[in-house]
Parts: C-alpha cells; structure tokens; sequence
C-alpha cells in the first residue's frame, strides 16, 4: 500500500478542475465483468464489446411513401407522363407482381413495401393522378429516383452498428432490434458505496434535534447514481466517530467498486475521513480549485484481499457542493470505471443577463435557469443567491453556468458556457 498523500513545507495547492480530471481519470480502467440482458432491460447499460451489423439495413431498395413505384427512365422530361398500373406491392410481401414490370409499367406501392426489380422511383399520391388503371405524372414533379430508400443506406452488413462503451439509449435499443438482436452484451453495473458523515445529520421522517439537519446528500446522490446506471449501496448516515466510520470504510470496501462520501473532508476537529482514508490508502489531492466544493478527496483504497483497489471520492458537505462536484469529477469517473466512453458535457453558449463576480484561479458552476433574450435567443440568470448549501437553487436551475479557472468578471451580455441540467439531475 502507497503512502498517504503529503506535502513537503505544508499544504499542497489547490489543483485546478483540468489537473484534478486528469489525474483521476489517468488512474482508472474498467472494473465490470460482462453478461447478456435482453433489450427490454438494456436500457442505460455500457455495451461491452462493438456491434457489428449482421445485414444490411435497410435490406432491399424501399418505398419511402406510399405511392406508385416505376422506373425513372419512364419519365419524360418535357411532357406528362402516363403509366399502366400492372399491380400491387404491400410492404412485408414479395418484390412485385408474379410478372416483372415493363416499359411503361408501374405498381402500386406502400411505404417499406420492397421495390420490384427494374423500378427505381416511387411517385407520392399526391404528386400524380390516377383513374382507369392508369397514372398521369406531370413534368417536372418527379425526378428518378426521388422517394425510394436504398438498400444499406443505413447499415452495411459487416459495419460498426455501435461501438463498445456505448450508453444505450432508447434509440440504439430500436438499431438492435432493427438488427434481429434480442440481446445485448453489456458491462454489468458498476457498484458504489454511498455514506454521509456528520453527527448533526437525521434520516427524513424523524423529528429533528436541537442543531441537526436532514440528510440530503445521501438521497440527491443516489439518484445521480442511479442516472449513471450504478448499483448503490446505501450505508446511511455516519457519525463522527472514528470507529464508525472505519467500520462502515471496511463493508463498503468489500462489497463496492467505488465509494462516495460527503462531508468530513475539512480541517475541522470533528472531520475524521481524512485520517481514515490515509490509514487504508493513497490519496491523490484534497483540495480542488472549485467552487462551490473545495474540499474534495480521491484516492485508492486497498482491499484486504489483495483483489483491485477501490476508489473513494470524498465529497464536501454543503449540499450544493456534494452535487456539482459529483457532476465534474465524480460522474466522468464513474463512467470510465462502469467501461462507457467518456464525453464532455454538452456545452450551450448563451449569453448572460447578469453581471457575475468572479475572479481568476478558480473554475466556478453557477445555477442558473434559460429565458428569451431581449434581442433575441436565450440567455441566462442566475437562480438567486449562489450558497454552496442553498439546494432550493439548485432544484429551479435549468443548467449550470460553467466559468473557466482563469476566466475573470462576467459582464452583462457576455457569452457564457451552460451545461444542461436535463439527463443529469
């Protein structure tokens, strides 16, 4: 077991947001094993290995609309066109009539119905006239092979369908299933211990002591968790009692991949995760130059088996910050843990509506909710005081206003970056 974190001469910096991504997700590799769920329980799984398409999608030339299907080479360029409708073809039955189609032939065709060999074009209802088993197509309404889906167009038999560390969403659900699959691959989920420390904290639905408050870390987390596909291990609340907590550190390292605590990170006299964190592993930093969440821990934490580390990550307290470091360096973490693809948030420039003080050497996420510009398209303002254990703010924004580590004040106007909320809490 490596020694704990330590600083020559004092306390180590503050590492930025960059330097703190960089040197969790550089220690991290895929922890979960692989198994086959069926599609109905695929949903918000790590595919585990790429997907190759075993056919072509679609699997022959298609009508597009519903229709009349005939060959481009029919149609005259500047006179209307009259054809002989010589069948039917419904989508689902063989390729045409038992008779293939001639010159100046076309059939009656629905959408998804497969073309009849020879006929490359499908003419919408809409755009001709039919009457006395015949159709009129006037000039220039039609152009060949207008209205028709080609076969492959969408997958080759052979090419990547989905790659491996995809997070399955409703849709690749539907591509597997267009893909004769009933089952997916997938990593199996990653598990978390999730704790809170404090004396002062009180499970919901019991009455409050003098000076205590309800624990809501430990519920707006696991909800996260369970965002990211994470089987959560709930070990409560615990108190501020070094024996506790060492007790509760070695179930979870039995029983989890990863740990996630809040509060007891400080240099207050009652804040004992430091010394018991330090005593099973290496910890890499304590301090994140962030806000709010300044207090933030990770690091390795040995197992007595000898079997693959467990990794904490160490929360502050103040409700606020619990989330949004969870949301910067815990959920990326978790990711490349659980073996998906890790991606940077979607990023929405708007503008701000506001003045914002902000000053340089620290990265700061503010709440913040979208609303119609005055000269037109978005911008943002903020959802009212910004303190770090205000959680009604965090409950009305919309996003969080992302401002970079050197970034300085925000003017009025300014173009910021916002990060949505949606899919995320």
């Amino acid at each position: 077991m490596s020694a704990p974190l330590k600083s020559a001469g004092g306390s180590p910096p503050d590492l930025s947001v960059q330097e703190a991504s960089h040197t969790i997700l550089a220690q991290l590799h895929p922890v979960a094993g692989s198994q086959a769920v069926p599609l109905g329980q695929a949903l918000g799984r790590v595919l585990s290995a790429d997907v190759v398409s075993p056919l072509d999608v679609p699997a022959h030339d298609n009508a597009a609309m519903d229709g009349f299907a005939l060959a481009g080479g029919d149609l005259q360029a500047r006179a209307a066109t009259t054809l002989r409708v010589v069948g039917t073809v419904l989508a689902g039955a063989p390729a045409g009539p038992g008779t293939p189609p001639g010159p100046g032939d076309c059939v009656r065709i629905m959408t998804g119905a497969a073309l009849p060999l020879g006929l490359d074009t499908v003419v919408p209802h809409e755009l001709c006239r039919a009457e006395a088993g015949q159709v009129r197509i006037e000039a220039g309404s039609l152009r060949p092979g207008d209205h028709r889906r080609l076969r492959g167009e969408d997958l080759r038999a052979g090419g990547l369908a989905l790659p491996a560390g995809r997070v399955l969403r409703a849709a690749d659900l539907g591509l597997l299933a267009s893909l004769g699959m009933a089952e997916a691959t997938v990593r199996q989920r990653l598990r978390v211990a999730l704790f809170s420390t404090g004396d002062e904290l009180t499970q919901p639905g019991v009455a409050l002591a003098p000076g205590h408050v309800y624990d809501s870390n430990r519920f707006a987390l696991a909800g996260a968790l369970q965002r990211l596909g994470a089987d959560v291990i709930d070990l409560g609340c615990v108190p501020d009692d070094p024996a506790a907590l060492d007790r509760t550190l070695a179930g979870a390292l039995q029983r989890a991949d990863a740990i996630v605590t809040t509060g007891g990170v400080s240099m207050g006299d009652a804040d004992h995760t430091r010394a018991a964190l330090a005593r099973r592993g290496e910890v890499s930093f304590w301090k994140v130059a962030i806000r709010p969440g300044r207090p933030f821990a990770f690091g390795r934490l040995a197992r007595p088996s000898g079997a693959t580390p467990a990794w904490l990550f160490a929360l502050p307290g103040n409700p606020v910050a619990a989330l949004v470091t969870f949301y910067v360096l815990v959920r990326p973490a978790l990711l490349r843990l659980a073996g998906a693809n890790v991606e940077p948030l979607p990023t929405l420039p708007v503008r701000s509506a506001q003045a914002i003080r902000k000053r340089p050497g620290r990265s700061e996420y503010l709440r913040a909710v979208l609303e119609p510009a005055p000269g037109g398209g978005v911008q943002a303002r903020l959802t009212g005081p910004q303190g770090a254990g205000i959680l009604s703010s965090m409950s009305r924004a919309q996003v969080l206003l992302a401002l970079g580590h050197e970034q300085g004040p925000v003017a009025a106007g300014d173009w910021v970056d916002a990060w949505p909320l949606d899919g995320l809490a």
